[in-house]
């Protein structure tokens, strides 16, 4: 198989949404093209090496480049794509220097480069619920944003957001009938309940309801049984997924992702 290409995009600028959330946004004539209407897809990042030069970054993909893989990839969400500007914006949790990816971001100005491959496709194609149950931590909040956007303006709800501080509470665009709630975690690499807690403590809605909640695994897994089993919401109308796990870089969780897909 030849070795695939990925778009090299170039930064505009980078900001602080909060204490602990970084937006970065990239521009130029390499996303000429780009799909329409993805916010909220995944896409993979490559990132260069420590001192790496554009060039050299480049040259690894070229046709007689090496096999070997030695940039870290990461998986993230697109946040919002401006076709007429050519711009694309993918927000970063910033938590310290312990990713390649957090560090990459931390450290991101106008110029600085990285691969990018996708839009995979949205996680939420249509909207036909009686009401919404939206629910992330800090690392999720990209593709919740993304969905709350995109739901009819009439959409009822409630979404249930865990961040490590007052201070990453944001005024975020939600349907009028929604209703926001903010649950603070100071230390996100300490297991929390507050999410789980909060959704099975509520009130809950008559009728349809659909999903879309993504975070820490093991809060993940906790909410999956709670929808499946004791609420016995259909799986079509849940969209769940564990974006990363306590302890475990991205690698390792995506392998033990696939493995308990599969079994």
């Amino acid at each position: 198989m030849p070795k695939r290409k990925p778009r090299i995009l170039t930064v505009k600028s980078a900001v602080y949404l909060s204490p602990n959330m970084i937006r970065v946004t990239f521009a130029g004539p390499e996303l000429e093209g780009f799909p329409l209407n993805q916010e909220g897809a995944n896409c993979k990042l490559v990132l260069p090496r420590e001192g790496e030069s554009r060039s050299d970054f480049e040259a690894y993909f070229a046709p007689d480049g090496p096999d070997e893989k030695v940039h870290p990839v990461r998986t993230y969400t697109v946040r919002a794509y401006r076709s007429d500007t050519l711009e694309l914006d993918i927000d970063f949790v910033a938590h310290g220097d312990s990713g390649p990816a957090t560090r990459w971001a931390q450290q991101a100005k106008p110029g600085a480069f990285l691969g990018f491959f996708g839009p995979s496709q949205k996680k939420i194609k249509e909207f036909y619920a009686d009401w919404y149950l939206v629910a992330a931590d800090l690392s999720a909040m990209p593709v919740a944003e993304a969905v709350l956007e995109q739901m009819p303006q009439n959409a009822k709800g409630i979404a249930v957001f865990e961040v490590p501080s007052e201070e990453d509470i944001r005024e975020i665009q939600v349907p009028e009938k929604f209703s926001v709630h903010w649950l603070i975690q100071e230390d996100p690499h300490v297991a929390s309940s507050a999410q789980f807690d909060f959704i099975a403590s509520m009130e809950w809605p008559a009728g349809v309801v659909q999903t879309c909640i993504a975070g820490e695994s093991s809060v993940i897994r906790e909410l999956r049984g709670y929808l499946n089993n004791t609420r016995q919401v259909p799986r079509k109308d849940t969209y769940i997924s564990g974006y990363w796990k306590i302890g475990i870089v991205e690698d390792e969780h995506q392998k033990m992702k696939r493995a308990e897909e599969a079994a």
